[in-house]
């Protein structure tokens, strides 16, 4: 019988003439996507059925008595799923992205072999300093030459201004390919400056970017700032600092801040939640809109992110229209991840309601929340703690001595006294000006340890640390359980296999497969329910 993996298990040889209109055989031929699928009538029952493919011309049933030729369907690729124009532009094979894994999860190894595979892949920049990402940066340049699809993260950084500005100015000047703008409220000098720098024009007379530029976005207004052109008063800031040229920011009228946007829906990290089913249609209609608005020649192109761990998400994100997709959670376990052995266990546990809300250390004064990995970690119970107390007390002193005790023993397993002194330390060398702020304003010195506590979690979980196992911050979304139930008893269960590359390859095939079967059935094929599932095989 037909196993369902893409690939013909049968037990004697397959019939090569006729058609098939139930079974094994009818499944075999659904999954044949890169045949030419014939679709067939039976005269006497009207049944819809497929022939064997293969040809582009009609079958030999198409002129007997007994079937009548309906139509074809050419052979589908992964390749085509998305939209063409963007792989044309980012010169890649695939519409596929891994995406910017803070912390350096998504590590330049994992850029490099997105890369290599011809994906785009970008480099996770958040959290870390600028000595880090500049290595980074240096390191991919050197492993990946000429080739202009790969890139790294710009993270909004309403805490520290001063690093998103000099993160963007070493993107600027090392020339990076392209930027992924992520957790923006509202457009800063930095991105944008990002966005405009080395904007010319090709001898007939187009625009031409030299930094090509995505922003995931999770809501409309945020959405809309970034499929519009770059504000006349910021632009005219990075003129007088001279971070842009005059011929620049003239250029930067007529274009789009971002040529990519990325809908982030329910994913891990930074997330509104939103469904991408009801998000991603939201912007396409605002991306037309705007493009009629400011007269684009060429539109901003939407892909989607968030929830997409199965082939069945990623399909319905093609087919929503997303010109491409951006995956994020389950990369997480892939062997190039920067995530340790102990927190890639835990996400091998997952289940797909084993996530929760938490703090986000970046933006913590501003209530903003992440998705973590609930199962196996306290960490998001005890981050909710933090705000809890920092919501209802003004300073550090004022702490009840119960609370304080409980945090003290449970979650700092320090006394506060110390773990001041540890983040005044890290403090004095990351941005004295947040220790001056902490003297004026008690409230923010209380912030400043609480976030000690958020920040240091990711990196226990990335290192590994035995004696924080409870602690874990693992960033992750409902896509990592939907992944292991899909993966569960396939080669990809085995954690020497999961490569970034199988997982991309195997989503993008699966997706083409169910792809295909959604378009017989629309023919009126009665599939089985055996010709909408694949499993994951090992491909090259």
């Amino acid at each position: 019988m037909y196993d369902g993996a893409g690939t013909p298990g049968y037990v004697g040889e397959l019939p090569d003439v006729a058609p098939a209109f139930d079974g094994a055989t009818l499944v075999y031929r659904a999954h044949r996507i890169r045949e030419t699928a014939h679709i067939v009538q039976e005269r006497s029952t009207g049944r819809v059925g497929l022939a064997p493919g293969g040809e582009a011309a009609p079958p030999r049933p198409a002129v007997d008595a007994t079937h009548r030729f309906l139509g074809a369907l050419p052979p589908l690729y992964p390749e085509w799923l998305g939209d063409l124009a963007f792989c044309t532009y980012h010169g890649v094979r695939f519409p596929y992205v891994g995406g910017e894994m803070a912390g350096g999860i998504a590590t330049t190894r994992m850029v490099t072999e997105l890369a290599h595979a011809d994906m785009l892949g970008f480099f996770g920049a958040g959290g870390l300093d600028y000595a880090e990402v500049e290595r980074a940066v240096v390191e991919l340049a050197q492993r990946l030459g000429d080739r202009r699809n790969w890139g790294v993260n710009l993270i909004h950084s309403p805490q520290e201004p001063g690093l998103e500005e000099c993160v963007a100015g070493l993107l600027v000047a090392r020339e990076v390919p392209v930027v992924s703008a992520s957790a923006y409220m509202s457009l800063t000098p930095a991105v944008v400056r990002c966005a405009v720098s080395g904007l010319s024009t090709d001898p007939e007379g187009g625009i031409v970017r030299r930094t090509r530029m995505f922003a995931k976005v999770s809501r409309p207004e945020v959405a809309e700032q970034f499929m519009s052109p770059a504000p006349p008063a910021i632009l005219r800031e990075l003129l007088a600092r001279g971070e842009i040229t005059a011929r620049e920011a003239d250029l930067a009228a007529h274009v789009p801040v971002a040529d990519d946007i990325t809908v982030e829906a329910d994913s891990g990290g930074h997330t509104d939640n939103r469904p991408l089913a009801v998000l991603l249609p939201a912007l396409l209609s605002l991306r037309a809109e705007l493009t009629v608005r400011h007269g684009y020649l060429v539109p901003p192109r939407v892909g989607a992110a968030g929830g997409l761990g199965t082939p069945e998400a990623v399909a319905s994100a093609f087919a929503m229209g997303a010109a491409y997709v951006v995956t994020g959670s389950v990369n997480q376990v892939a062997v190039e991840s920067g995530l340790s052995d102990k927190a890639k266990r835990l996400l091998d546990q997952a289940d797909v309601a084993d996530v929760t809300m938490a703090p986000a250390s970046d933006m913590f004064e501003l209530g903003v929340k992440l998705q973590v990995l609930r199962r196996g970690t306290m960490f998001a119970a005890r981050a909710n703690q933090l705000w809890e107390v920092y919501r209802s007390c003004e300073s550090l002193e004022a702490i009840p001595p119960e609370v304080r005790d409980r945090l003290e023993r449970d979650v700092l397993r320090s006394t506060i006294d110390e773990a001041w002194s540890g983040t005044r330390q890290y403090w004095r060398e990351r941005d004295p000006a947040q220790l001056a702020r902490a003297e004026r304003d008690p409230k923010h010195r209380m912030a400043l340890v609480f976030r000690s506590y958020l920040g240091q979690s990711s990196r226990w979980a990335i290192a590994g640390e035995p004696d924080r196992r409870a602690d874990y911050q693992i960033w992750c979304g409902p896509a990592m359980g939907a992944f292991n139930r899909w993966t569960r008893g396939s080669f990809l269960a085995g954690p020497e296999y999961r490569s970034v590359v199988q997982i991309a390859r195997n989503l993008l095939e699966g997706a083409a497969v169910l792809t295909r079967a959604h378009q017989l059935r629309s023919y009126g094929v009665q599939l089985p329910a055996a010709a909408f599932s694949y499993r994951p095989r090992p491909l090259t």
